[in-house]
């Protein structure tokens, strides 16, 4: 082998694509590309649908407000069919959810080292460009909808009420312990099976990608059927990360609607 030139394993490959580009260490850590594309993301779907309201006229509706509508409606129907309180938070939550997770999984199709490879034009050596990849978003999300379960199960029962709840309910209040500890577990397995969900999948899907795109530098036999593989793999992903995010989106409604429910 030649001086200087060094020779990429399958591996590099694998964990190069599998390694965040990060500031700080351990509990301090940040991931810089997960804040950038979630936030990113979570600007064009405000600018879609900020573009959207502007341009809603009583008319003939375009394509836009046609599309807007037709999402706005999708999930008002989900909430409506799930949500059994009164809480007008509610939709546009779910909504948010929805888009929000469906554009962090979207990224998924974008091929793998299209944005690494301009991202080293840049001085950028590490890029994932999927947030639902990273356990620290997926965990982020969840965990903000365990915080609002909580403050709406405090809210609409009080204190005393929720209190009785966690204590009291299945076995009643002489076996509190049992109650307490089953309902803890009940509340932290939410957002723990939301988050694990959701990044399983797409890591799951990223991995695949990955995998199909070393394909292409194993020879003239693997290299086509890479190509065919990608495109089969890419349609059927399609399938997943709307489903993920219609899961997680279904989920929060259902989790919010128990918090809504008056103590018996």
């Amino acid at each position: 082998m030649s001086a200087g030139i060094t020779t990429v394993t399958s591996t590099d490959y694998i964990i190069h694509h599998l390694t965040n580009l990060s500031h700080g260490e351990g509990l301090w850590q940040v991931n810089i590309d997960t804040l950038f594309f979630s936030i990113a993301l979570g600007a064009v779907f405000l600018t879609i649908m900020g573009l959207a309201a502007r341009r809603a006229t009583s008319g003939v509706p375009g394509g836009l407000q046609n599309f807007a509508e037709i999402l706005v409606e999708f999930v008002d129907r989900q909430v409506k069919d799930t949500f059994h309180g009164r809480n007008p938070v509610i939709a546009p939550l779910a909504l948010t959810i929805f888009c929000w997770v469906f554009l962090w999984n979207l990224m998924d199709l974008v091929p793998v080292d299209v944005l690494p490879e301009f991202g080293k034009l840049l001085g950028v050596h590490y890029l994932r460009v999927v947030p639902s990849t990273d356990l620290n978003a997926t965990f982020g999300l969840s965990l903000t909808v365990l915080l609002l379960i909580v403050f709406y199960s405090l809210k609409v029962k009080g204190p005393v009420g929720y209190a009785k709840e966690l204590l009291t309910h299945p076995f009643g209040p002489y076996l509190f312990p049992a109650n307490l500890l089953l309902n803890v577990v009940e509340l932290l397995a939410k957002p723990i099976s939301l988050a694990l969900r959701l990044f399983g999948n797409l890591y799951a899907g990223e991995m695949i990608f990955i995998l199909i795109a070393l394909m292409y530098g194993a020879g003239w036999l693997l290299g086509p059927l890479a190509g065919v593989l990608q495109l089969g793999w890419a349609i059927f992903h399609l399938l997943i990360i709307t489903l993920q995010a219609f899961i997680f989106m279904v989920l929060t409604i259902v989790y919010l609607s128990m918090a809504h429910e008056e103590s018996h």
